[in-house]
């Protein structure tokens, strides 16, 4: 046995893991597949991907995971492992257990900041609004401490100066109530003058874009969503909340792993509003589940998630179906912060308009990857697409640790995935 499996087995009374089956690949889901024919790479390689998926999930840091990557518009995998529901971190042997698959929909928390973001740069391309244009433009009464200067691009960009959400506003009744929540943001006060700091708005900046789309086109954005996206790209879930109906359909979160170390978990609370075991119980609420949160809670799973982005890495059409223009597209990805500190994450970082970017020689989608765009998901949860190495992957998972051993797996996953895809040298500006 691998001494890191070993390690990760370990019986620490402060290590929260999920079970592991013995026979791992009895909670095996395979989607379809379209084969590596014409992708450049062979399937023995793609199988090595998968083995450093499954050491993954052999720590027990996640009840379920799934890992969709698509080459060259091909999906060469499509899987998932795990329980759904059932096999979170205390739960007796008697609790029912419901197996994960390839269609399960997952909370993809922070990564639900793209669809977001393309919402907007959707409804900038139709005329609906600017992106340029000030929040107080649209929402008057947001107007207030220095705020009527701020604008839709500080936003997309983590600039507008209000990383952090009162902790009244994470009263889930007020998702009920888009009215109150927006009073309650217009009296913010800015933490930094509005465009001088990058500073990731982990919750705030979200609510403050759906109001302006509600504004702007007199309904909430996940109709938006569904009908600019979801339904021209024939997508079952990729949307904020669930139907009520669905509430049971959805992967529940569960915290995994040692607690949080200094600084980490003070960060973290600073940038939630609450601490991370109330983070995991209030996703798994059925308000949230079914709720519009537009920073946090598109429910989707990885096959969708990597279609997106293969959309993305296509300049805005997925099998031959356009959803979005290619300049729309470009204003997404293109960089609007080269390494500059983020004061709430604590690390420098390349952003775009509402997308994270990678870097080279190493960035959050790995090694050599200053071309990738894409968006994490609290935690462990990856989208991406790269055009050098012309993939978009996925990677969704249901534990919610922080700093543990399964880091390690993480980091070899990523850089496996990346090494085994050759890149290809493109013109022009990174």
């Amino acid at each position: 046995m691998d001494p890191l499996d070993l390690v990760a087995r370990a019986p620490l009374p402060f290590l929260a893991r999920c079970q592991v089956p013995r026979d791992v690949p009895s909670v095996l889901d395979r989607g379809e597949e379209d084969g590596v024919r014409g992708t450049g790479v062979s399937r023995a390689a793609v199988e090595g991907i998968w083995g450093l998926a499954e050491a993954l999930y052999r720590t027990g840091a996640h009840p379920a995971i799934q890992l969709c990557i698509r080459r060259r518009g091909r999906v060469v995998l499509d899987r998932a492992l795990g329980h759904a529901r059932g096999n979170a971190p205390g739960e007796g042997p008697d609790t029912p257990r419901i197996p994960v698959s390839t269609e399960t929909p997952f909370c993809l928390f922070s990564a639900s900041k793209a669809m977001t973001a393309m919402v907007i740069h959707k409804l900038d391309e139709l005329g609906v609004l600017h992106i340029e244009d000030r929040v107080a433009d649209y929402i008057p009464e947001f107007g207030t401490h220095g705020k009527q200067w701020m604008t839709i691009r500080h936003l997309l960009a983590h600039r507008a100066g209000i990383p952090n959400i009162p902790p009244d506003a994470l009263d889930l009744d007020l998702l009920e109530d888009p009215d109150a929540l927006c009073a309650m943001l217009s009296e913010m006060k800015p933490r930094s003058r509005v465009g001088q700091l990058v500073a990731y708005h982990a919750v705030s900046g979200g609510f403050v874009l759906a109001e302006v789309v509600r504004r702007a086109t007199g309904t909430d954005i996940r109709a938006v969503q569904a009908k600019e996206v979801c339904e021209p790209l024939g997508f079952r879930w990729m949307n904020y909340g669930v139907a009520a109906d669905d509430v049971e359909e959805v992967a529940l979160n569960a915290l995994t792993g040692p607690p949080p170390p200094w600084p980490v978990g003070p960060l973290l609370e600073r940038a939630l509003g609450t601490d991370l075991r109330s983070v995991v119980e209030l996703s798994n609420d059925p308000r949230f589940v079914t709720g519009i949160i537009p920073a946090a809670n598109v429910m989707s799973n990885a096959r969708e998630l990597s279609a997106f982005y293969q959309c993305l890495l296509d300049e805005g059409q997925l099998d031959g179906v356009r959803v979005f223009e290619p300049r729309s597209v470009r204003h997404a990805i293109g960089e609007q912060s080269y390494r500059d500190f983020d004061l709430t994450l604590g690390i420098p970082l390349r952003y775009g308009l509402g997308l994270m970017l990678g870097d080279n020689p190493v960035g959050i989608f790995g090694q050599n990857t200053a071309r990738a765009f894409g968006h994490l998901g609290f935690t462990n949860i990856w989208g991406w697409a790269d055009p050098q190495r012309e993939i978009a992957v996925a990677l969704v998972t249901s534990g919610k640790p922080i700093a543990s051993l399964h880091v390690i797996r993480v980091v070899q996953l990523i850089a496996g995935i990346n090494g085994t895809f050759p890149r290809r040298q493109l013109t022009g500006p990174i």
